[in-house]
Formats: structure tokens, C-alpha cells, sequence
């Protein structure tokens, strides 16, 4: 007997008749996402550009986020993770995602220690 894959996206907020309008959907839903990404990078705006969080720009913060948004969704539903256990789910959904926060994590320690190297004098910035 052939598995039935859930013709629904968002938890069920949007039910879809067949398997191609479910495709449609989310690529639709894919497409937004890279549009608001690309508009924020081609606008770059100065609210966004100019205040920091955490030692990065909130723009950068807004694009890591929805990287990951985007990367979550394609693997919950074309890798169909919605149909498999809670357990499965959970090892290949958190390990990326802490891993990746903990390359940020890594990445802004020593981008800042290496800043203030430069900033302080020892060496020059002959770059």
C-alpha cells in the first residue's frame, strides 16, 4: 500500500487538493522568502544597516534567519519530514541549527578579537 504524504502546509492552515497544488504552494511560499531577501539586500535599509544585535547588523541577523527558515521548510516537507518520528525529526532538525549557531557564536568571538587587534595597533592594516 502506498503512503498518502499530508497535502497540507503550515500545520494545516493551507489544505491543497493534489500534489501539484501543494508543490505550487510551497513554491510559492519559497519564492516570497528569497523575494524579501533580495529586496533587503537591494534596499538595505538604514534602520536595519545601521543598529547592531549581538555585534552584527540586524539586517544579517534577518537574513541567517530566514536562510534557515527556508532550509527548516525544505527539508520538513520535500525531504517529508512531517511524516516520520518525532525523534528523527528532532536529531536532523536541532543539530544544524545549533551548529550554525555555534559557528556564529565562533565567528563573532574571533572577528572581534581580531578587530581589536587591528584597532589597537599591533598590527597594521596593510590589506
Amino acid at each position: 500500500m502506498a503512503h498518502e504524504h499530508k497535502l497540507e502546509i503550515f500545520r494545516g492552515l493551507l489544505k491543497f487538493k493534489s500534489n501539484i497544488t501543494k508543490i505550487w504552494g510551497v513554491l510559492i511560499f519559497l519564492s516570497l522568502i528569497t523575494a524579501v531577501e533580495v529586496a533587503l539586500g537591494i534596499a538595505k535599509p538604514k534602520a536595519l544597516t545601521s543598529s547592531y544585535f549581538i555585534g552584527m547588523k540586524v539586517i544579517n541577523w534577518i537574513f541567517i534567519i530566514l536562510t534557515l527558515v527556508k532550509a527548516y521548510y525544505i527539508a520538513w516537507d520535500f525531504m517529508h519530514l512531517r511524516d516520520e518520528k518525532s525523534s528523527l525529526r528532532r536529531t536532523i532538525i536541532w543539530t544544524p541549527i545549533f551548529l550554525v549557531l555555534y559557528l556564529v557564536f565562533i565567528l563573532l568571538f574571533e572577528a572581534d578579537y581580531i578587530y581589536n587587534i587591528f584597532k589597537d595597533g599591533f598590527v597594521k592594516w596593510n590589506f
